[in-house]
């Protein structure tokens, strides 16, 4: 299944989206769950399928990616690990939950409609960019549980790396916004370990899985985009580090709602 035109588009796409984790603090899933799907599709793989192949994979290219944009973000002293350590076991475990047993079961168009739904509610909180309350902050050790267990399980579910809720999320409880795509990106090792070893497990024994799978992983494609984003993602950290606050949520909010459009479709005519 690999050419080398198809070796181009997959390292074009890497560079795209290794740039996007490093900016935005995002795994890179607005870009690689559509175009890995068109991918997928275009070479003979049943449509369910196909998405649910492109979000695993997309959510494995993050075990990398989130990797090299963290020690950018660290060296600059932005990741609060405080933060990290408080929603970590609450992701890991939302995330095993979705990767492990509700991604098999739900049909791949509900993941895509969960997917565009989800991502166009955090762009417009993004867009409106309201001052939170000044007396707001993080919640107890119980709610910060709970906030991982929803940013891991969501984000399974649609092979995202949970910048698309965690950033507004922390943002919302006045977590500076630098430091909010910094911290974003470490909780995106987490939440793309536990969720691919889902992955892996539940879809072993899933029919019509081109050569070269694991599971639901397509490993060519998370071969050459990964490779790929892990060279380009510290550009991004340091284009993250130069640009203002209020444009850094403005092109945050664009690049949402492109992708909630984008899975919105894929649903709606599949």
């Amino acid at each position: 299944m690999l050419d080398p035109l198809l070796i181009a588009e997959l390292a074009a796409l890497g560079l795209a989206t290794g740039f996007l984790a490093g900016l935005l603090g995002i795994g890179g899933g607005m870009l690689l769950v559509p175009f890995i799907t068109f991918i997928l599709g275009h070479r003979g793989v049943p449509a369910d399928l196909a998405i649910k192949m492109a979000i695993a994979t997309s959510m494995a290219t993050i075990v990398f990616t989130s990797l090299s944009s963290v020690r950018a973000h660290h060296r600059r002293g932005a990741v609060r690990w405080d933060l990290v350590a408080r929603l970590a076991p609450g992701i890991v475990l939302g995330a095993a939950l979705a990767g492990a047993g509700v991604f098999r079961i739900v049909q791949g168009r509900w993941l895509a409609l969960l997917f565009a739904g989800f991502v166009a509610f955090s762009a417009t909180q993004m867009w409106r960019a309201r001052a939170p309350s000044p007396g707001r902050g993080l919640p107890g050790p119980a709610g910060q549980l709970a906030a991982g267990g929803a940013i891991g399980f969501l984000s399974g579910l649609v092979g995202a790396g949970g910048g698309f809720i965690s950033v507004p999320f922390m943002t919302w409880c006045n977590v500076a916004m630098h430091q909010a795509v910094a911290t974003s990106a470490a909780l995106g090792f987490p939440i793309a370990l536990a969720n691919v070893v889902g992955y892996v497990w539940s879809g072993a024994q899933v029919d019509g899985r081109p050569p070269g799978s694991l599971g639901y992983v397509f490993l060519p494609a998370l071969a050459v985009v990964a490779s790929a984003s892990v060279l380009i993602a510290p550009v991004g950290v340091r284009v993250a580090h130069a640009l203002p606050v209020a444009a850094l949520k403005r092109v945050f909010a664009l690049l949402l709602y492109g992708l909630a459009a984008s899975m919105a479709y894929k649903a709606w005519s599949g």
